[in-house]
């Protein structure tokens, strides 16, 4: 049984938290930035990771002055570089361990 509690924040409270207007919100929700689940943006609720990607996301408007579709294609690409890097890792790690016997 899980224990740990689940983030789950409404659109005016991520607003707050990001310090970005709902407008700002609604347009990375429809490129794709995060998927809040539900129709309705008043039943959408983000989790932490959400959160997280969304801070990422204004961060990245804010700092080189993109669009909400550069940015959703820079966190993308942010995402699968990170996602290598660990996978590098890993196998660098399997290596190591074979060339040790």
């Amino acid at each position: 049984m899980n224990t740990t509690l689940s983030l789950q924040l409404t659109l005016e409270e991520c607003c707050q938290l990001v310090e970005a207007p709902s407008a700002s919100l609604v347009e990375m929700v429809e490129y794709g930035i995060v998927d809040p689940g539900g129709g309705d943006p008043r039943d959408w609720r983000f989790d932490s990771v959400a959160l997280g990607r969304l801070r990422r996301a204004v961060r990245l408007q804010r700092e080189l002055e993109l669009d909400w579709q550069a940015v959703a294609v820079a966190l993308d690409l942010l995402d699968e570089v990170g996602r290598l890097r660990a996978e590098n890792e890993n196998l660098r790690r399997r290596l190591l361990r074979f060339m040790e016997h």
